[in-house]
């Protein structure tokens, strides 16, 4: 399926290399172009409510920029839990206290994403349950101290070493919890086309 939106032009507004590759993987022909965007939300939001409005947001940064044949895709994960979301971790301390409070736990992954034309605009989100095994503080620190996951939500890659040591458990899409949920993002690219 290599390019099914052939005349249409992609662009993907995120700086993840694993939602790129991802859409590479899709076979989508895409650029990429990056806006600053101040990632706040309202206080009353929660759970997909935060996610949904943070890609939106990102959205209206390329507002009346878009030509009649352009699809701009946007998105934002978080990590949900115990009623609170975690984002990116400011420092080892954040990282380490976030991954603490999820050892032995389960979580949920929530991505949104924002399909935007000049005439449209689609959202729609993805939840995946992570289950955590109990995690030592020796192999939160190996894994803080090595694989660095301050550009990551909950401050961990489920593809890097802590998900292949540290879950027991997942219910829903995979794909989603690297941050990109590709089996709805091509269901709905397809009414594009």
């Amino acid at each position: 399926m290599n390019n099914f939106l052939p005349h249409k032009k992609i662009i993907l507004a995120s700086g993840s290399p694993r939602r790129q590759e991802y859409c590479k993987e899709l076979g989508l022909d895409f650029s990429i172009q990056l806006k600053e965007v101040e990632e706040i939300y309202p206080d009353h939001l929660k759970h997909h409510q935060i996610t949904d409005f943070l890609a939106q947001l990102k959205s209206k940064a390329f507002e009346g920029q878009l030509s009649k044949n352009d699809i701009l895709i946007t998105s934002d994960t978080i990590v949900w839990h115990e009623n609170k979301a975690l984002g990116k971790p400011k420092d080892y301390d954040d990282a380490f206290q976030m991954i603490s409070s999820m050892s032995g736990k389960t979580h949920e992954v929530i991505t949104s994403v924002c399909i935007k034309t000049n005439v449209k605009l689609e959202t729609f989100h993805s939840i995946t349950k992570v289950t955590f095994v109990h995690l030592t503080k020796d192999e939160i620190d190996y894994y803080i101290t090595n694989f660095k996951p301050f550009d990551k939500a909950g401050a961990y890659g489920i593809q890097e070493w802590i998900g292949l040591i540290g879950i027991s458990k997942i219910e829903g899409s995979y794909p989603n919890v690297v941050g990109l949920p590709v089996d709805k993002l091509y269901t709905k690219l397809k009414n594009y086309a």
